[in-house]
């Protein structure tokens, strides 16, 4: 359609652009983050994991919005896979229909780097407006503060600094009000009291601003060789909800009344 954006096929991305490869490494962080919600009790060690799966998917997300010939078939895609998911995210993790899942979230920060690219009517303006607009009114995972760090991720697409310094300045804001992760694997990490240094240290180790983990994984180029099938890529998410139904069936003492009664 004449009124899409036009793909930025020569645009520089400074981060790395084995989307497959990230793809594969954001699932299996979520699935251990998942795993350790439905399955461990909130095991702090999976959750720390899980940080990583978020930051993955977003910088996948700008590549694909960057490179994408057909923005609102992307759009489109995303929101279609967001509304068949729901259900199985529902079951899988004992949400309600009012807790929306994070490809809601990728649906709405696609709609906002679009509007941002498109540039029409002061689209770069309103358009990103409307997508918090929307997030006010709608309870999606990660909320408000997962579309702002995707928006400036975008933003500081171009430079490995920038993209650093983005990433680094928004984890240490989303995180500093969440738990601090004072032992990992059973070991005590007594760095984070040392006097002085302790201070600076314990600020990049709280749950959420623990994000820093995928860092290097979207700052270092690689070569995988890894080529994800289209509909792999969009699949996989509802297959992983799947799996944990299945697992909390089979492990973790769950009924099958007990996980449907989350549509009650």
């Amino acid at each position: 359609m004449e009124w899409e954006p036009r793909p930025g096929r020569d645009e520089r991305l400074a981060g790395n652009l084995d989307t497959s490869l990230l793809k594969t490494l954001a699932l299996l962080f979520m699935l251990i983050d998942h795993l350790g919600v439905a399955l461990f009790g909130n095991l702090l060690e999976m959750r720390v994991l899980g940080r990583i799966a978020l930051p993955l998917y977003a910088w996948c997300l700008i590549v694909g919005n960057v490179k994408t010939r057909h923005p609102l078939r992307y759009f489109g895609r995303l929101l279609l896979l967001a509304v068949l998911s729901q259900p199985l995210y529902m079951m899988a993790l004992s949400h309600s229909w009012r807790h929306l899942n994070i490809l809601f979230l990728l649906a709405l920060a696609t709609a906002a780097i679009q509007s941002i690219r498109l540039r029409r009517f002061g689209s770069q303006f309103w358009g990103p407006a409307l997508c918090y607009l929307v997030l006010g009114f709608c309870e999606i995972d990660y909320g408000w503060r997962g579309l702002t760090f995707i928006l400036l991720l975008y933003l500081a697409r171009e430079s490995r600094g920038g993209l650093a310094a983005a990433f680094l300045g928004y984890a240490l804001f989303w995180g500093s009000n969440t738990q601090l992760v004072s032992t990992f694997l059973g070991f005590n990490l007594s760095f984070l009291r040392w006097p002085g240094l302790g201070d600076l240290f314990s600020a990049f180790f709280h749950l959420q601003t623990l994000a820093w983990l995928a860092l290097p994984l979207i700052l270092t180029r690689t070569s995988s060789g890894l080529k994800m099938p289209k509909w792999l890529g969009y699949g996989l998410y509802p297959l992983h909800l799947a799996l944990l139904i299945v697992l909390r069936l089979l492990f973790g003492g769950a009924t099958w009344a007990g996980i449907v009664s989350c549509f009650h």
